[in-house]
């Protein structure tokens, strides 16, 4: 122990006392030192305090590039560290990969936006918007505001007055005359609905959905006049407003050359008792229309309402007639020759529109497609018209076993209708020879007969929606007896018999009005023929417009006329009415092929419309039972 420690603690308040003594004593003996002497001491005292080992040097005197080089090595990112040729790689794909990707991105993004030009619409789509116009010439009436024909004015404002509780005004002038035919304007409405009830979205693509629906909404106002419709039994209906026979001088529809603006003469209206044909066609039209005007549930309401009335009426067994039996000034021109066709087609088109299935029983009954001669496979029978629905109506129940193929009890008949309707398409086509063509290729399904037109539309829309029956279920066509048929040739026939009619034919001529360069001026039409001139003519006076040399004055756009002869030869002069007059179920079935043939608003048709009102055909699965709960 430290003699100066007595106690045995540290001695570092001794050593501390004791260096504050020399300090003391050296700062009294400072005045003595020589003051370079002290500072030189001074240095050396210091360079020995600041005297580092060598391993301290190492670490503060290492050559500078060696840090260089550790910083060029490493990236610190904070968190971490990273080598500094990967973080280079790193940003520079980034950047790579913003200027090949990003940055034309945003440019394309940035740039204003140009919509691609549609391509043009095909000849079918221009025939279109034509041939509806003409259903816009024929109307009868007060004229909406905005017509759409500038000739043609208020017309028929007094039809079906005072003997009709209400009158007859409204509806569509049939043709050239100015006779309202309720017949073949009820089959016109019925196929119309048809077309905008398969192809509603060609129709919209088009822009002429609306107007359709207004042209057949003016048709199925007019036609719900026809009888009572807020009655539950009928005992008539009206069948014709106007009339007249050939040959006669007498001051009537036929003689008389006036327009419909100034008729003066009287027009008498056709009622029966008796109509089973007219009742079920003006049924199939209120029905077929409900289905487009689902979307005005009042309308539509009221439209099956007036279809259903009309049923008792004319299945009673009592009432069985055709409706132009013993009546001259309808037999002469719109002489219906059955009218279990009719039925089938009624039965049909109602059982769409209520599903109920009281009607489909009654059109897959046996005894009726029997009595039509549904399957006699007799040509004459294969020709849709507004006289022959069975193509029509054997086409439309097929529609049902191929989309939803409801089986018992029904499966028989309609795979019978099914089959008949490929042997009926089998029929259109060239190398079966059932039907004879023209030189220029105009199948001549009226057997040479005039006004062929109306027959080779109808036929044509026909097969085109067939075809598109048969490929919306997958189905690449059907059996000509052991030939198996594509889709495709049955739409090749259609439009050639529509492009024939278009203007590829000999004489290179539209049978359009206004369609094409080339097309009939001498239309058999007395509203075309007269000049709207605000002058009245009266029933003689307006004759020498019908037998001028002269291109009518007026337009008749859209009217597709009767047609050519069997040698493809056609006299554009007005004397010859079979060839230049149109009429309205002609227009009907050209509509209805054009917009089954454009290629405007794509291929398909509408499979599920048609079936809405039709209920589930198999009760709903069960539920599955709740959860046991203990």
């Amino acid at each position: 122990m430290h003699p100066g420690n007595l106690w045995g603690g540290r001695l570092d308040a001794i050593d501390s006392d004791r260096a504050e003594a020399e300090e003391e004593e050296r700062r009294r003996n400072m005045t003595e030192w020589d003051r370079g002497a002290l500072h030189s001491q001074q240095l050396s005292a210091e360079h020995q305090r600041n005297q580092l080992d060598e391993t301290q040097q190492g670490w503060l005197l290492a050559p500078q590039d060696s840090w260089k080089k550790k910083r060029k090595k490493y990236v610190n990112l904070g968190c971490v560290s990273v080598s500094r040729t990967v973080f280079m790689w790193t940003v520079g794909s980034i950047l790579v990969l913003f200027l090949v990707v990003a940055l034309p991105i945003i440019i394309v993004k940035s740039l204003p936006r140009h919509k691609s030009t549609p391509p043009p619409p095909d000849n079918y789509t221009l025939a279109i918007h034509k041939a509806i116009q003409f259903f816009d010439a024929q109307k009868s009436g007060k004229l909406p505001k905005k017509d759409r024909v500038s000739w043609r004015g208020d017309s028929g404002v007094k039809d079906g007055l005072p003997d009709v509780v209400g009158g007859l005004v409204g509806g569509y002038y049939d043709g050239g005359s100015n006779i309202k035919f309720h017949f073949p304007m009820a089959f016109s409405m019925t196929m119309l609905s048809w077309s905008l009830i398969e192809y509603s979205e060609k129709f919209k693509a088009i822009n002429e959905y609306d107007h359709m629906r207004d042209v057949l909404k003016w048709g199925t106002d007019y036609l719900l006049l026809t009888f009572n419709n807020s009655a539950t039994r009928l005992n008539h209906i009206y069948a014709q407003v106007g009339g007249g026979v050939r040959d006669s001088e007498s001051a009537d529809d036929i003689y008389c050359w006036q327009r419909p603006e100034d008729m003066s003469y009287d027009r008498p209206v056709i009622s029966l008792t008796t109509a089973t044909d007219l009742g079920a066609e003006v049924a199939s039209a209120l029905a077929a229309a409900s289905i487009v005007f689902n979307d005005k549930p009042t309308y539509a309401k009221k439209l099956k309402k007036g279809a259903e009335t009309l049923w008792p009426f004319f299945r009673n067994k009592n009432r069985r007639k055709r409706y132009s039996d013993g009546q001259p000034t309808i037999q002469a021109f719109y002489n219906s020759t059955s009218m279990f066709d009719e039925l089938m087609w009624a039965g049909a088109w109602l059982y769409y529109a209520t599903g109920n299935q009281t009607y489909i029983q009654f059109a897959t009954t046996p005894s009726v497609p029997q009595t039509a001669k549904a399957f006699a496979n007799q040509p004459e029978l294969m020709v849709p018209s507004w006289n022959n629905k069975l193509p029509g109506a054997m086409l439309l129940m097929t529609r049902y076993r191929l989309f939803l193929n409801p089986g018992f009890p029904y499966e028989n008949m309609l795979s019978r209708y099914h089959n008949a309707t490929g042997v009926t398409m089998c029929a259109y086509l060239k190398q079966y020879n059932v039907f004879n063509r023209t030189s220029g290729g105009l199948i001549q399904l009226n057997m040479g007969k005039p006004r062929p037109l109306e027959y080779v539309a109808h036929a044509s829309f026909l097969a085109s929606l067939f075809a598109d029956y048969l490929n919306s279920t997958g189905v690449p066509g059907w059996y000509c007896g052991p030939t198996f048929v594509s889709t495709q040739v049955l739409k090749d026939f259609a439009k050639s018999q529509i492009d024939y009619i278009l203007g590829d034919n000999p004489l290179k001529m539209s049978y359009i009005v206004g369609f094409g360069k080339k097309f009939p001026r001498h239309v058999y039409h007395r509203g075309a023929t007269i000049p709207n001139d605000k002058k009245r003519r009266s029933c003689r006076e307006g004759l020498k417009y019908r037998d001028t040399k002269n291109p009518n004055p007026n337009n008749i756009t859209g009217a597709m006329v009767g047609g050519p002869n069997k040698s493809d030869q056609f006299h554009d002069i007005r004397s010859n009415y079979n060839a230049s007059e149109p009429t309205m179920s002609g227009n009907a079935g050209i509509v209805a092929a054009l917009i089954s043939l454009t290629s405007s608003g794509g291929y398909q048709i509408d499979k599920n419309t048609m079936f809405n009102g039709v209920p589930p055909l198999y009760p709903p699965a069960t539920p599955p039972p709740k959860a046991w709960k203990p």
